[in-house]
């Protein structure tokens, strides 16, 4: 059985290497729930494929990602990255963003995103 430290780790690597989606259903509970900074969040798995595919879909340059660091608790990850790419409708972003993974039975229930805008 995987540790939290190898989960986030892994799904990590996965994302740096252009596999985010495989990595969304390898790790992500078929209800969860993400929500960016104090956005509505978005509820269940088919709903936050479709809106992770939107977004994966509308970058027109990806010029960089890196982890910048991680912290493991209990039930909760937490990662801070680092982006640079740009959006065919929010133009060049080039930011930090922290995401928290609450995870149950080694799955993500709930994820949020915190960024500047």
């Amino acid at each position: 059985m995987q540790t939290l430290k190898e989960k986030i780790s892994h799904l990590n690597q996965l994302i740096l290497e252009g596999k985010a989606l495989d990595g969304f259903e390898l790790y992500y509970d078929d209800e969860v729930v993400m929500q960016e900074n104090a956005a509505e969040p978005t509820v269940g798995k088919d709903a936050n494929r479709r809106r992770e595919n939107e977004f994966f879909g509308s970058i027109t340059d990806f010029r960089g990602a890196s982890v910048e660091g991680v912290a493991v608790g209990d039930s909760i990850t937490t990662v801070i990255w680092h982006f640079d790419y740009t959006h065919k409708d929010w133009g060049v972003r080039n930011y930090k963003q922290v995401s928290v993974q609450h995870w149950e039975n080694g799955k993500i229930v709930k994820e949020q995103f915190f960024y500047g805008n």
